[in-house]
């Protein structure tokens, strides 16, 4: 299955299976990296939602019903502009719209009736290892995004000044303010230079004036 440069290259930097999720536009808004069901299928199996041979499956299965192919692909955005504005809300101390609490509760239902409990590591948790289906790789994204909502950590819970991603900060003293420092830090430390500078140069031609 090959995967599209941008969806190879698109920066995970959430913290979190369904903040990765909701960032995957760039901007607010932005470069769409879900163009289409192939590339919610590459995306998916780059984070491990699905194997590549699992992929490989779902893009044939898409291949020979496109019309539910893009039934699942307008389904995705849906899921994600209410995941995005469930968490934007709280990230910024407001309360969520009930719409997207209530859609995110449909497809958790949806999840926990499609998945099974089974072994992994040192315990049990969900798996959605056997069902076929064009959707599938949907129901671990919407479960992770009901567990983040119903845990104790929103309050690591951050919007990046830059570019409106979200993610978990996990720094000591909770102060992260961007998604990544290499990019969105280094702009925005430079937009305040560039500021400064310029605040600089009008406090000088007023003194000369």
């Amino acid at each position: 299955m090959e995967t599209p440069e941008y969806i190879d290259e698109l920066r995970i930097v959430g913290g979190h299976l369904a903040l990765d999720f909701v960032n995957t536009v760039d901007g607010d808004p932005g470069f769409e990296n879900f163009q289409s069901y192939r590339d919610i299928v590459a995306w998916s199996a780059r984070l491990g939602i699905l194997t590549v041979d699992e992929g490989g499956r779902l893009v044939r299965l898409a291949e020979r019903r496109p019309e539910e192919a893009e039934a699942v692909h307008l389904e995705a955005l849906a899921l994600r502009d209410a995941i995005y504005g469930v968490f934007r809300a709280i990230a910024e101390g407001e309360e969520p719209r009930v719409r997207n609490l209530e859609i995110l509760r449909r497809y958790e239902c949806e999840a926990l009736a499609r998945g099974r409990l089974a072994r992994g590591g040192g315990g049990f948790g969900w798996e959605w290892k056997d069902e076929v289906d064009l959707a599938k790789m949907l129901w671990p994204v919407a479960h992770a995004a009901t567990e983040l909502l119903t845990s104790d950590g929103l309050d690591r819970l951050k919007l990046c000044v830059g570019c409106y991603w979200l993610f978990l900060d996990a720094s000591r003293n909770r102060s992260r303010r961007w998604c990544t420092m290499e990019v969105c830090g280094t702009h925005e430390k430079a937009r305040r230079y560039v500021a400064k500078r310029a605040a600089s140069r009008n406090s000088e031609q007023r003194s000369e004036d």
